[in-house]
């Protein structure tokens, strides 16, 4: 009997020094979670609101987000009578070997913050990349979401994007549409520079600042070339690109003005 009540003592010292932490840190917790999911969905709303960069928000939300996590842990920890400072030095450990074999996620982690610091792109810009082209999708914390002309959708390592040269064609309001439109040794050159440049003037999506330019740029093996430079608005540049190839085709034959393929003259002697 004497064995039984000491048992039973025994067990109550010890639900009483490890059962109410025990409950406490778990009560914190679920407490801690949903409170952290409730200051998620609210910086949601304040930031749709905001005028903070599409790009920026959802790195800044995950940033926030997890931080939380972090302090809720060690508050969970404290609570539970774990002692922080051996805590912490496992997880000094702990990180240090993790770094070492997640170099590639930290360096996507670090371009990832460069790319959101720097700005050399945002949501919705038209980019040249990493070896690949298409409009940004996403910007996260360790990738970029791109979707290409054909609506693949890619996704690049935020560490090689960040690193390697960028070619924003959406970063300008204005963009010059460069072609080049060959004629014959025969034709009319007066006559070809007065239509093409008939054909910028009519068009209103040209802009008349900066100013356009139509010239002669080459005598080819086939052909004297014109270069014909348009400024237009950035959003119309590829349709004023593909309207002037038809446009100045259909012209041009109207006109009489041949448009020359490349060809070689052969000569052939006879030898006694």
């Amino acid at each position: 009997m004497e064995i039984l009540e000491q048992g039973t003592d025994y067990m109550m010292t010890y639900a009483i020094e490890y059962g109410v932490p025990l409950i406490k840190g778990l009560i914190t917790l679920i407490i801690g979670l949903w409170v952290i999911k409730a200051i998620r969905r609210a910086i949601r709303k304040a930031f749709a609101k905001s005028k903070i960069d599409a790009s920026l928000q959802p790195f800044l939300i995950s940033l926030i987000y997890n931080t939380l996590l972090v302090l809720l842990l060690l508050t969970v920890l404290s609570t539970l009578g774990i002692q922080m400072t051996s805590f912490v030095a496992i997880i000094g450990a702990a990180g240090l070997a993790i770094g070492l074999s997640l170099q590639g996620t930290l360096q996507n982690f670090a371009g990832g913050v460069i790319i959101l610091i720097m700005r050399p792109f945002k949501v919705g810009d038209f980019i040249e990349g990493g070896g690949h082209m298409g409009v940004i999708k996403e910007i996260q914390i360790f990738n970029t979401i791109m979707t290409t002309g054909d609506n693949k959708r890619i996704i690049i390592p935020n560490g090689g994007l960040s690193n390697s040269s960028i070619t924003n064609y959406s970063a300008e309001e204005k963009r010059r549409v460069d072609m080049v439109f060959g004629i014959g040794y025969d034709d009319d050159i007066k006559k070809a520079k007065e239509i093409l440049i008939k054909l910028v003037e009519e068009d209103e999506r040209v802009l008349k600042e900066p100013a356009y330019r139509v010239d002669v740029a080459n005598l080819g093996d086939s052909s004297v070339d014109f270069n014909v430079r348009p400024w237009v608005a950035t959003a119309d540049y590829w349709n004023v690109y593909w309207d002037f190839q038809e446009k100045v085709k259909l012209t041009f034959d109207k006109e009489g003005i041949s448009i020359p393929f490349p060809q070689r003259d052969v000569h052939i002697y006879n030898e006694k």
